[in-house]
């Protein structure tokens, strides 16, 4: 499947957008909702562009989410469209800065957890759900992320979550950045099996299902000892998401407790 890049629009407009509902007493002239100039009163906002952007991904994929299909679906010209948000750059950035600030994660003073492992369970918990209802996602590369207050909530939160556990400065950011990591590429893999699904129409277990043919016809058991050795010790799972998901929980599980084990130390 394709994949598109966040973090490609221009710098000082995508900051602008992404932050537009959180500076106090801005200028008018730097407002992003619309350009300025005579006419009528602006029917959108580049709110409304960007919750139409997240629904027309969820229920016809990314490709779907273009300048011209959202001005179709919003009964605007494309043209105008472009006074909202200058093009699918920061918009792609929009939308997934969007997503990301939909987790309930605790902000500073809100109740949570006394545990800091129930704590990282919520940032566990809450960005599969979000990969689960946006799939799409599964399709944005965030090496370069949108630097926006969705991706800082999650950041300050994991950082939050850490901080007291007696590990340095470094230390608290690298154990942070590898929770995040695991949790948000999983997630990710997750996601995107369950839009192949949804694109093929065929479950993953049925796609294995078909290529049966290379355990009977294929597979040589002298050159895979280790593979034959966990099957006759019935090592494997019935299904593929049974697969995915005990795998998850014991990778981060071993993840947390190398964290803990840096905590004594």
């Amino acid at each position: 499947m394709s994949e598109r890049r966040s973090g490609e629009g221009q710098p000082d407009k995508t900051l602008a957008l992404l932050w537009r509902n959180h500076r106090a007493a801005a200028p008018a002239a730097d407002l992003p909702e619309r350009r300025r100039g005579a006419g009528r009163r602006p029917s959108l906002t580049v709110d409304d562009v960007v919750r139409t952007g997240i629904q027309l991904a969820d229920d016809q994929g990314l490709a779907a989410a273009s300048m011209g299909g959202l001005a179709k679906e919003l009964s605007v010209g494309t043209m105008t469209l472009y006074t909202y948000v200058p093009s699918k750059d920061e918009l792609l950035d929009l939308m997934v800065d969007q997503v990301l600030a939909e987790r309930a994660l605790p902000g500073p003073g809100e109740p949570r957890p006394d545990d800091w492992r129930e704590q990282v369970e919520i940032y566990s918990r809450e960005t599969r759900a979000m990969f689960q209802r946006h799939l799409w996602l599964s399709q944005v590369s965030t090496i370069r992320p949108p630097v926006g207050p969705g991706m800082l909530a999650g950041r300050e939160y994991l950082l939050s979550v850490l901080l007291d556990l007696g590990l340095s400065a470094r230390e608290t950011n690298t154990a942070a950045l590898a929770i995040t990591t695991y949790v948000d590429s999983a997630a990710g893999l997750e996601a995107e099996s369950q839009l192949v699904e949804r694109a093929t129409g065929q479950t993953n277990d049925a796609w294995w299902y078909e290529r049966n043919d290379l355990w009977e016809t294929y597979f040589d058991v002298d050159r895979h000892p280790a593979m034959t050795t966990i099957w006759h010790a019935n090592g494997y799972q019935s299904s593929t998401r049974e697969a995915f998901a005990d795998s998850y929980r014991y990778g981060l599980d071993r993840l947390l407790d190398g964290i803990e084990a840096s905590r004594r130390t």
